[in-house]
């Protein structure tokens, strides 16, 4: 049952517009088809749009995952988001920008457009709901964030799970939540952006750290610490930019944190692990299929965030050492655990 039919309301979002089939995109198309919205998922590539119209799976990013009848793929961005009631982002951080810029002139009126990046863009230091405002020329009221603990295999399998839906609009926020809660997807809301955009881009970095640990063979100790000590730098961060400090306790922070670190479904996670083995950027790209996790470009840029702002991030700043400078795991490690005693 649909939460409007169990509250008998109407509802606000009946059409949604999908823009990126990997893997997160393909799984959040699915979430809201599955929650009885009729959903246009565009597909860069053609082939990708033709097996999942006639076989309903996307077998590159979700292999064994049937995809619900009611999920439509297209390979007209124009065409996906023409009629819909809300428009997904669902690509990498740092492409969004460029992808953006195509589709503005199809984008339809007054409807909100929800990210599901998680990144802080290189040079311009924005965060996604910035670069959207910026782009596609809209208030910021009418942009959400959506970040959680979701890795996608898990929730495509159905998997239970909560996420956070941010907009400085609570109405828009609460339509977004009624338009993709099911029966295992639970979704709350919150009207901070900042805070939910930090937590969701950090803890990439902080999985990275995590990896890292467990490809140098260190155990829990050590990656309970780096996912404490991580959470509190990003929150520090997070205040110094206006964030409410509390968002970091909840499932755009903490949760998600401890998913990406701990998963070995986590991107990031089994990145960092190659470099804890000594890997170089380069061989831990080939391993992972020609793909750089978020983690290795958001480093930099938060990196650079926190330098304007005077905040110190010893752990992102480790990372970015470790993946754009050369320095040895065991080098991060060492620095890392002997710096200055202070309170916690």
């Amino acid at each position: 049952m649909t939460p409007e039919a169990a509250t008998g309301t109407v509802p606000r979002i009946r059409r949604a517009a999908v823009l990126g089939a990997g893997s997160w995109g393909t799984s959040f198309a699915k979430v809201l088809a599955d929650a009885g919205r009729e959903v246009s998922l565009w597909a860069r590539r053609p082939e990708v749009v033709k097996v999942i119209n006639a076989d309903h799976r996307n077998p590159d990013y979700l292999p064994g995952i049937r995809l619900p009848e009611n999920l439509v793929a297209v390979a007209d961005p124009a065409e996906a988001m023409a009629g819909a009631d809300v428009v997904v982002f669902a690509v990498p951080s740092q492409t969004l920008r460029a992808n953006l810029t195509g589709w503005r002139p199809a984008l339809p009126e007054d409807v909100t457009l929800v990210s599901l990046a998680k990144g802080v863009e290189l040079g311009t230091l924005n965060r996604m709901s910035q670069v959207i405002a910026e782009v596609a020329g809209v208030a910021d009221d009418r942009i959400a964030v959506l970040s959680g603990p979701n890795l996608a295999r898990e929730i495509a399998e159905e998997q239970p799970t909560a996420t956070v839906v941010a907009c400085p609009d609570h109405q828009r926020a609460v339509d977004v939540q009624l338009a993709c809660t099911s029966g295992y997807f639970r979704v709350y809301t919150n009207t901070d952006v900042v805070g939910a955009e930090l937590g969701g881009a950090g803890k990439n970095v902080i999985a990275l750290a995590c990896g890292i640990a467990a490809g140098m063979g260190l155990g829990d100790n050590t990656r309970a610490s780096l996912m404490t000590r991580g959470l509190a730098e990003l929150g520090r961060l997070g205040v110094r930019l206006g964030a409410d400090p509390l968002t970091f306790a909840g499932l755009a922070g903490m949760g998600d944190l401890v998913a990406t670190c701990s998963s070995r479904l986590s991107r990031n996670r089994t990145f960092g692990e190659h470099l804890g083995r000594g890997e170089s950027l380069a061989e831990a790209e080939a391993a992972n299929h020609g793909q750089v996790a978020e983690g290795v470009k958001s480093c930099l840029s938060i990196c650079e965030l926190a330098r304007r702002h005077q905040v110190d991030v010893p752990i992102t700043d480790g990372v970015r050492q470790v993946c754009h400078e050369g320095l040895s795991a065991s080098a991060m490690a060492k620095a890392l655990v002997t710096r200055t005693p202070k309170p916690e």
